[in-house]
């Protein structure tokens, strides 16, 4: 049956013995229908919740009706359902860049708030031919992968993506829900030749194989109590490019060129520092990746204030919660002189390029501390907490977590 290969990916992805919920982006539309339903008939005999999220994305009149459809139509089939509206501005220029990102961005913030570990979404081996069209016309967009880490950042640290139809094609998935006597919406926007996507289904793209390309092995690497990340020489460049990413908490991956003549370089066996991406690299006998603590183009290195049992992610790289008085975090750089004897002892334990860039939690009447000369995961004075982000997300990134129960 062509609904053993989805079932698999189920048993394969996720963990029947976990009681989060699933959380399933959900449009109202057929592949999503098709999905939401395959996933509740997974979920029930195992007890999980389901939760479906509806992105309304404000660009369109009436677009609000047509989520509130949506929304009855995953409760009527026994879901959970929330509706998630993408507000303010939009961009005049990348709008579809825009509204993906600010789509994965509200879905993963539910999702967490949920408890949800992984959202599902319905991509299908169609979406795979309609890439494969639009890369022919000089698009770059990616191939949707069947397990993935959430591609926004802070908002999707610890949340991994699920795709179980890209088996499937979109004609056999409509086929389905018809015999089974369902209706599904028709978004307009698919049809709006103005966009990529849409031009691509209107040609009638042909069939791609859903077969994805075997990942890389995972590297050798080390990530120490500051964030850095050691890796060898001949490190591979999608790792490369992860370690970048992690290191310096940022988001937008390095371009192909820069990318490329930075592994040649690691490959001619030159020792040398170089920055991109917001991150150092030091390249000696072993590559060492750190965030550069001279890169504040983009905000990085902000001080971040938090009120009394907030929680907040400084910099990309670390998670930080207030307990019962308010702090602020900032950059040690400079304030190194402010730490206990303790502290400036260890010190001397972190790699010199990373020290500037590490936290420091400032506490009115409270000596400043590091949580990088303390450990990766700790208790702040007054019930804060202190969570270093670096390693969980590199090892999602390299595929060390490829299911629900080892993320």
């Amino acid at each position: 049956m062509f609904l053993d290969p989805v079932r698999a990916v189920f048993d394969r992805r996720l963990d029947p013995t976990c009681a989060a919920p699933l959380a399933v982006g959900f449009s109202g539309g057929g592949d999503s229908m098709f999905l939401l339903k395959t996933v509740l008939d997974w979920a029930r005999p195992r007890g999980r919740p389901v939760l479906a999220l509806a992105v309304d994305h404000a660009l369109q009149p009436g677009s609000d009706r047509w989520t509130a459809e949506a929304i009855a139509k995953a409760r009527k089939l026994g879901a959970e359902a929330q509706a998630l509206t993408w507000t303010g501005d939009k961009p005049s220029m990348g709008l579809p860049a825009a509204a993906r990102h600010a789509r994965h961005a509200l879905l993963a913030r539910a999702a967490r708030a949920a408890g949800a570990r992984v959202l599902l979404l319905g991509h299908t081996a169609s979406d795979l031919a309609e890439g494969a069209a639009m890369r022919a016309e000089g698009s770059s967009v990616s191939d949707p992968r069947e397990w993935a880490p959430s591609p926004v950042w802070p908002e999707g640290r610890g949340v991994f993506l699920l795709r179980p139809l890209l088996s499937l094609t979109r004609e056999t998935i409509r086929q389905a829900l018809t015999a089974d006597g369902e209706t599904w919406l028709d978004d307009p926007a698919n049809a709006d030749l103005r966009y990529a996507r849409a031009r691509a289904r209107a040609a009638g793209a042909g069939e791609v194989s859903s077969a994805e390309t075997p990942a890389l092995a995972p590297p050798a690497f080390s990530v120490d109590a500051a964030g850095a990340i050691r890796l060898p020489r001949d490190v591979a460049a999608a790792h490369l490019a992860a370690a970048l990413l992690c290191a310096a908490g940022t988001e937008r991956p390095p371009r192909g060129e820069r990318l490329e003549r930075l592994v040649q370089r690691l490959r001619s066996g030159e020792t040398f520092a170089a920055t991109l991406c917001g991150a150092r690299v030091e390249a000696g006998r072993d590559v060492l990746v750190c965030r550069d603590a001279g890169e504040t183009a983009r905000g990085g290195l902000a001080p971040l204030d938090l009120a009394p049992g907030e929680t907040g992610v400084w910099d990309g790289r670390w998670e930080i919660t207030a307990g019962n008085a308010p702090l602020t975090v900032m950059a040690l750089k400079g304030r190194a002189a402010g730490l206990s004897p303790d502290q400036r002892a260890r010190l001397a334990g972190v790699a010199a390029p990373a020290r500037p860039a590490s936290p420091l939690i400032s506490r009115q009447g409270v000596a400043p501390v590091s949580p990088a000369l303390d450990g990766p995961d700790l208790a702040v004075e007054g019930g804060g907490r202190a969570r270093l982000l670096v390693l969980d997300r590199f090892r999602a990134a390299v595929g060390l977590c490829d299911q629900e129960s080892v993320t």
